[in-house]
């Protein structure tokens, strides 16, 4: 359920009246060219700054040596450039996958990770500190929210990953905001995220290469669609009648299966883009051939694609993962009526880093 607004009006002000000096992420081209020209610098100092963070990925002002030293003190007095403190690393046994927890300077914690496949290199990003969708198959959601990250926090996950990365000569090719959080529950910041790292001036990274999964806040899919971005977006569905649902999915109650179905065709139309959807297969509760036939049916002449995953397991929840055999009668019926179907390879479950796995945790 989500918090109200005065809540949500708290968390962001709390954030904007802290002593902390601005976070350098959390400022766009246009704050930044503004606070440059406020210390007495010329404009195209800026342009310098935001290619030193996007393109060089310099992390600290001691990095610029492009600049002159009075510019970096001034950078190093006014602004903050480590925002994320990772407190504990975790690599799954096959090497693919790494998870980081990260302190954030209010104490609270997130947790990002980034999948190695043979040709991309993934990262699934936080949105939030826990999350207010308290779906009952997630780790996330059972521990409830905290907090909004902001665009520059966001952003921040990336780019700690980028510089990884670039030690090892190699480069982000993915970006899915499926961590932590409903992405479109913090909807301006988000968007505020990708549009930073999208910019052609400093990271570049192409829209078509982030996916954002929403659990179905059906006016922030149509707020989507209207801005017609080149994003993908995931919906997670797991079942196709509302009582069922509502028993895995509490924002069902406010938004409903007509409902949902009835703002993805509308981004459908609008965007002429595919839309995902995404199903956790949980043993004897939503992996049948009839539950298949019925998710078939709610879909029927709408341009989507279906990735179905074993449920990952988290201590909060009961359910188990369907098996092999169950997964691919469950596939077999979908493209039997029409769907196309992928069944996902289960990464990170040894660390708990798969999807729905992701918490914050105290050492």
């Amino acid at each position: 359920m989500l918090l109200p607004p005065i809540w949500q009006r708290w968390f962001l002000k709390t954030l904007q009246t802290s002593n902390l000096p601005p976070l350098v992420y959390d400022l766009d081209m246009p704050a930044l060219t503004n606070l440059v020209k406020e210390w007495g610098e010329p404009a195209f100092r800026a342009k310098q700054i935001w290619q030193g963070l996007y393109k060089n990925i310099w992390t600290q002002p001691e990095d610029f040596s492009n600049l002159p030293k009075s510019l970096r003190e001034k950078m190093s007095a006014n602004l903050r450039f480590n925002v994320l403190s990772p407190t504990l690393k975790l690599d799954s046994t096959d090497g693919q996958t790494r998870k980081t927890l990260f302190k954030l300077p209010d104490g609270r914690q997130i947790e990002a990770v980034l999948m190695r496949y043979e040709r991309r290199r993934t990262l699934c990003i936080s949105t939030q500190v826990g999350c207010a969708m308290g779906c009952t198959f997630c780790a996330t959601g059972q521990m409830g929210f905290s907090r909004h990250l902001s665009s520059g926090e966001i952003v921040a996950q990336v780019m700690y990953y980028a510089r990884l990365l670039q030690e090892e000569d190699d480069v982000v090719t993915n970006v899915v905001l499926m961590g932590m959080g409903e992405p479109f529950h913090n909807y301006d910041n988000t968007m505020q995220a990708i549009d930073r790292l999208n910019d052609a001036d400093g990271y570049n990274f192409g829209a078509r290469r982030f996916t954002i999964s929403t659990s179905g806040l059906v006016p922030a899919i149509r707020q989507f669609a209207d801005e017609k971005r080149q994003v993908n977006l995931a919906v997670s569905l797991h079942a196709a009648e509302d009582a069922k649902r509502v028993s895995m999915m509490p924002i069902n109650k406010r938004y409903n299966i007509e409902e949902l179905i009835a703002a993805c065709r509308e981004y459908v139309q609008k965007t002429g883009r595919r839309i995902t959807f995404e199903w956790a297969l949980i043993h004897e509760v939503n992996d049948s051939p009839e539950e298949a036939r019925k998710l078939a049916a709610l879909l029927r002449g709408l341009l989507c694609h279906v990735n179905a995953i074993p449920l990952n397991p988290t201590t909060g929840y009961s359910g188990q993962p369907t098996t092999k055999e169950r997964a691919a009668a469950f596939k077999a019926a979908l493209e039997e009526s029409g769907i196309p179907c992928t069944i996902r390879m289960r990464r990170g479950i040894d660390i708990q880093a798969g999807c729905g796995q992701l918490a914050s945790r105290v050492d």
